[in-house]
């Protein structure tokens, strides 16, 4: 529905308007890394760019005994928050977890995800990945 509106105002002049309000919003609520590739309706509305290792599909393997990261031991494990979670967002416990994401395409790095859905720019894998 809304590709007139992208094809009349074009998608960089759009993305002009919504980059700065999603920004601060998916920050703000979900601490949020602006990957261009959003995932959080996968991850239980936790953002997995916020892994020190930008693991797109995890735990790595690391995760120790209390739950918290290998890398930073402070920081609870954000695979294991967004498996918690999306166990409570599924509905009649279908998660999206088990779907395998791509990598993340570093080219869309801090685009507005809405509009890279729009696009379909977000659908696009990076190179080398099939």
């Amino acid at each position: 529905r809304l590709t007139p509106v992208l094809k009349r105002f074009g998608s960089s002049r759009l993305e002009t308007l919504i980059n700065l309000p999603e920004k601060w919003s998916k920050q703000l609520i979900f601490d949020c890394r602006m990957c261009g590739q959003c995932v959080l309706h996968s991850t239980g509305m936790t953002c997995p760019m916020t892994c020190p290792k930008n693991l797109r599909n995890g735990p790595c393997g690391g995760v120790r005994s209390n739950g918290h990261c290998e890398v930073k031991p402070e920081m609870p494990c954000v695979w294991v928050e967004a498996f918690g979670r999306s166990l409570k967002l599924s509905s009649q416990g279908k998660s999206e977890m088990n779907f395998i994401q791509p990598p993340v395409n570093r080219q869309l790095e801090g685009r507005s995800a809405w509009i890279t859905i729009l696009t379909g720019e977000s659908q696009q894998a990076s190179e080398g990945w099939e």
